[in-house]
């Protein structure tokens, strides 16, 4: 292929790589198989490989394998010490070898066993966080070819996309162990939710649960209405200290102003009509543990002030009565309301505003995190066909590409009650896209989805056409559009990024737009 063919080649492999890995909609091995898949077709060769070390490090086993051989050397260990995958892997460096047949690394095992010749090859390490754990090796250039160094630069840039798919998966991995452990808990009936998460953005939003559970910090959760603001909630207590104390929730919406205060900070008896007996409230139930406020937004004004003084000094007075009670309580908000516009507004009180977003945490919606879909609904189908005494055990491929192109407008709680639905209508074994009842107005595409038409809209003119400079103007063009989309606001700019809005401006600077 000519060179400009080349590098748009090139472009687009790197863009369709990184929109697989964020997505995280294919898995580890079959993330890995596209790598290598496109790496075969860049460079033009015959075959490749990826080696993965045993656990003492002594031998790399082939973990992927395409071409000619590929199915006959999945079982035959590669000697570590005596082999030029072994020497990449120990010394973290890449090569090149030109004549294999007189290397005297070469290891003869797998030719020997398979009748495969290898002429010669260029291999590199694998890494995640700079440390080897692989190897990618690539095998016979086409037309008696050599490897070159251009060569190199490709397979080593598809390198970098493989390690971090390989820290992504082995990310996920952890998260699914903690998960395990999770359920284990849930199961012992205190009344938690199952928490899953797959997506990388989602196991990102994991991380940084982690560390601010450790706090006492108070967590502000944003997000549209349905995306799991409560599991986020209830992981932050859970991972935190307090987690053999109480978790006490209140859903500010449903309760009228009136009931609200009582409900929060109790009563004595007489405080008003129908107060027979003194009532204990939220906050001196979840003393020692956490409080977790939902729909803050939703709070009166008044009543904002005292929640303020809770957050300042830890200590209230029951409705009616003038003796003061002190708590030591986490404080854990959320809301789908934009509470900078209600300050701005006066309808929500600029202090309390500051107090309650030390740390926000905003949870994408679910069509920003579409590697979530298939386990969420594998995990409620579970869930309903015990409930519906029907044994359904998973999905047609048209029902799983009916639910990754749904919008879903409500979020997970809409998936709940989607498969719940099909569940109840259908027949099993498998849920069938019918049985979603998914109407098509709520079928659409991403905001901000076009991805291709910017590729092809990019100026590849100019002396500087390296992959780093074609990819941020691919970026400064993407972003660009993202914010002409939402008028330039940031936040809901971030939003369909999936990332968060003080990176959206940092990313103004770096890309200078303007």
């Amino acid at each position: 292929m000519n060179s400009e063919t080349f590098e748009i080649d090139r472009l687009k492999t790197l863009i369709e790589i990184n929109s697989l890995i964020s997505s995280n909609s294919l898995d580890f091995d079959a993330l890995l198989i596209h790598i290598l898949e496109s790496a075969m077709r860049l460079v033009e060769c015959e075959s490749s490989s990826l080696f993965l070390p045993d656990q003492g490090n002594t031998v790399l086993n082939f973990r992927i394998a395409l071409g000619p051989a590929g199915s006959k050397v999945m079982s035959i260990p590669v000697d570590i010490n005596n082999s030029i995958a072994g020497w990449v892997f120990k010394n973290n460096e890449s090569l090149i070898v030109d004549d294999v047949q007189a290397d005297r690394r070469f290891f003869p095992t797998v030719q020997d066993r398979t009748g495969y010749k290898t002429e010669n090859m260029i291999a590199i390490p694998l890494r995640a966080r700079n440390s080897c754990v692989g190897v990618i090796q690539l095998i016979n250039k086409v037309y008696g070819q050599k490897f070159t160094q251009a060569d190199l630069n490709v397979l080593e840039f598809l390198g970098t996309q493989a390690g971090i798919a390989y820290e992504v998966a082995d990310k996920f991995k952890s998260v699914q162990e903690e998960n395990s452990l999770l359920r284990n808990t849930l199961d012992s009936g205190v009344g938690y939710h199952t928490f899953l998460a797959n997506s990388s953005v989602m196991l990102d939003l994991v991380n940084t649960l982690n560390e601010v559970a450790q706090t006492n910090i108070s967590v502000l959760i944003l997000g549209e209405s349905g995306v799991g603001k409560e599991l986020f909630a209830e992981q932050l207590h859970l991972k935190s200290d307090r987690s053999d104390k109480p978790f006490v929730r209140v859903n500010c919406a449903a309760l009228s102003p009136q009931l609200l205060e009582s409900e929060l900070f109790g009563h004595v008896k007489g405080a008003f009509t129908n107060a027979v007996s003194n009532r204990t409230g939220r906050f001196e139930a979840a003393d020692g543990g956490t409080i977790f406020l939902d729909e803050v937004g939703e709070l009166p004004l008044d009543l904002q002030g005292k929640l303020l003084r809770v957050l300042q000094a830890k200590s209230f007075e029951r409705v009616g009565s003038s003796e003061t009670i002190s708590v030591d309580v986490r404080i854990v908000a959320a809301t789908n309301r934009d509470l900078e516009a209600m300050v701005q507004d006066g309808t929500f009180r600029q202090d309390l505003f500051y107090r309650l977003n030390v740390l926000p945490l905003h949870v994408p919606p679910l069509r920003n995190r579409k590697a979530d879909i298939e386990p969420l609904a594998t995990f409620f189908c579970h869930k309903f066909s015990g409930e519906v005494k029907k044994n359904f055990v998973g999905f047609s491929e048209d029902a799983l590409k009916t639910l990754h192109a749904y919008y879903w407008p409500g979020n997970v709680r809409e998936l709940e009650n989607t498969i719940e639905r099909a569940c109840v209508l259908g027949k099993p074994p498998i849920i069938r896209a019918d049985d979603l009842r998914l109407q098509s107005t709520g079928i659409t595409s991403q905001p901000g989805s076009q991805q291709s038409d910017i590729v092809y809209d990019l100026d590849l003119s100019g002396d500087d056409r390296s992959l780093k400079t074609a990819v941020n103007k691919f970026k400064r063009a993407y972003i660009t559009r993202i914010l002409e989309e939402t008028s330039w606001n940031q936040t809901e700019a971030g939003k369909i990024l999936g990332i968060q809005r003080t990176y959206v401006s940092r990313l103004l600077n770096e890309l200078h737009i303007r």
